[in-house]
């Protein structure tokens, strides 16, 4: 029987490093989406109407950002591993899953309504979210594709059992061995139930390193390092399986 409660947040959700490089999107609105969103572009690309489908870049993929994204929490503080300063239970609150579901499908909706492929990908907090656009359930919607056609998950948080049982297309899960969110009983739960579901999945283990690893590790440390180029590059594959023509 699927279980109903995720796992509370933890301090591990809030471990960070900075990166180097300067983003290359903006900030603006798609129609029928309550947020702000952040746009990047390949190079070369037509990016003079955000609005309505546009044929020069015919594929689009949502990230769903992990717990530090966006000025949801305080940064400085989790730079500086002042853990204390940030209330979790007000961002479990504020950022619940019940609150932030109808928002993400939104999102893929837009996508959906203008891209002719939507991949998504997400990354500890938002790891449950993309598993949620790839549930059976939103198949029947556009005319049999679905919300996504393939959906990338980085040591997800707040899972359920029902979130892998519901998945019914292809799937890639990037797993750091140590993980407090990701537990062992899951990954073994995630691993066996979408064998089951007759799709295909991607299960990518990555040994000695922590449940952050892959979106807010330290490029100085050599296995973190590793670690964020082996995720960068089986993300990349993937989706270039699945999304290309």
């Amino acid at each position: 029987m699927a279980t109903t409660i995720p796992k509370p947040l933890s301090t591990c959700c809030l471990q960070a490093s900075l990166w180097e490089g300067t983003p290359t999107g903006t900030e603006t609105t798609l129609d029928g989406v309550p947020n702000p969103t952040y746009v990047a572009y390949p190079p070369n690309t037509n990016t003079t109407n955000t609005t309505t489908t546009t044929t020069d870049t015919p594929t689009a993929i949502l990230y769903i950002h992990d717990l530090l994204g966006w000025d949801v929490i305080d940064f400085d503080a989790a730079l500086a591993g002042r853990y204390d300063e940030i209330d979790i239970p007000g961002i479990m609150a504020r950022q619940a899953r019940a609150v932030r579901e109808p928002e993400v499908l939104a999102y893929a909706r837009a996508l959906r309504g203008r891209y002719e492929r939507v991949g998504a990908v997400g990354y500890c907090y938002g790891g449950w979210a993309a598993l949620r656009l790839a549930a059976g359930e939103f198949k029947g919607e556009f005319g049999g594709r679905g919300l996504v056609d393939c959906v990338s998950v980085g040591h997800p948080s707040l899972v359920v059992e029902g979130d892998f049982e519901g998945v019914r297309v292809p799937v890639q899960l990037l797993a750091p061995e140590v993980d407090e969110m990701f537990t062992p009983e899951l990954k073994l739960f995630a691993f066996l139930t979408l064998q089951k579901r007759g799709v295909p999945f991607d299960y990518q283990h990555f040994p000695g390193v922590e449940h952050w690893c892959l979106v807010r590790g330290n490029a100085n440390v050599e296995g973190e390092r590793a670690a964020m180029t082996r995720g960068h590059e089986a993300l990349v594959a993937w989706f270039k399986q699945w999304l290309q023509e």
